[in-house]
């Protein structure tokens, strides 16, 4: 029997492309209901109009997670539409790579700048956090609720040239362990998932030779799809998983990164 989320609804954030799209329509296809949350307005209308036509109930929410209270309006505007949260996928995220300094020839020529520092936190971890307090209240009044928030494999092993991301998922680890602790007496169970390298538009921006030699140092030979982590939420999201609170899944391929 596979997962049922049968009247559910679903908050997604990142929900228009990628692992979060993937993950609106597993969720769609398991029986619950999509609040898909992003800024991409025209691909989250896509994104709706795709699960309304297999027969679930969808709808695109345009909010910027960075910004506390985009993501309090956001909340009001979801109840009002569907009138509960059940379950968060805290799933959106950007990357600013660069090196903290970089060093050619014994000059430096070039670091990673405070407003790409700034920008990734904002989305990746402080959206993170408004997401989480904006809907908690929601899930403590129902005395029910899923939250599973995206890490990452290098929180764990730290990556070259990722100090603002890397910091952005560590932090998620530690605030699912202490929401973890605070929310599951209510009901609330708190997980993340800590992807590996995943094939989406964010790692295709990478050099091709870097994700090659990514998907031949996993165990599995491959790099992930979008679909392995939208199975990943779908099991923690589920009754299945209703005893589970406070764990990190890591979706890697069994991935350990070198230095």
């Amino acid at each position: 029997m596979g997962i049922e989320l049968n009247n559910r609804v679903a908050v997604i954030t990142g929900a228009s492309n990628g692992i979060g799209r993937a993950t609106a329509l597993a969720f769609a296809h398991a029986g619950a209901t999509i609040a898909a949350w992003d800024l991409a307005a025209e691909a989250g209308q896509r994104l709706v109009a795709e699960i309304e036509a297999v027969g679930a109930r969808a709808a695109f929410f345009q909010a910027n997670v960075a910004e506390q209270s985009a993501v309090e309006a956001a909340v009001d505007t979801t109840l009002k539409h569907f009138g509960r949260i059940d379950i968060l996928i805290n799933n959106a995220g950007i990357i600013r790579d660069a090196q903290l300094i970089k060093i050619k020839a014994g000059d430096i020529v070039g670091k990673l700048s405070e407003a790409d520092f700034d920008a990734v936190i904002a989305v990746n971890l402080k959206g993170v956090f408004n997401c989480t307090q904006a809907i908690a209240p929601v899930m403590i009044r129902q005395g029910y609720g899923r939250i599973i928030s995206a890490a990452s494999v290098v929180a764990l092993y730290g990556n070259f040239g990722q100090t603002n991301y890397v910091a952005t998922k560590a932090g998620v680890l530690g605030m699912t362990k202490v929401w973890a602790r605070e929310l599951g007496k209510r009901g609330i169970t708190v997980n993340a998932v800590a992807p590996g390298f995943i094939a989406t538009d964010m790692t295709r921006a990478m050099p091709e030779q870097i994700l090659a030699a990514m998907a031949e140092r996993k165990p599995v030979g491959r790099l992930g799809q979008p679909q392995d982590v939208a199975n990943a939420y779908l099991f923690l999201a589920s009754e299945e998983a209703g005893f589970i609170n406070g764990e990190i899944l890591g979706v890697d391929g069994g991935l350990v990164l070198g230095t």
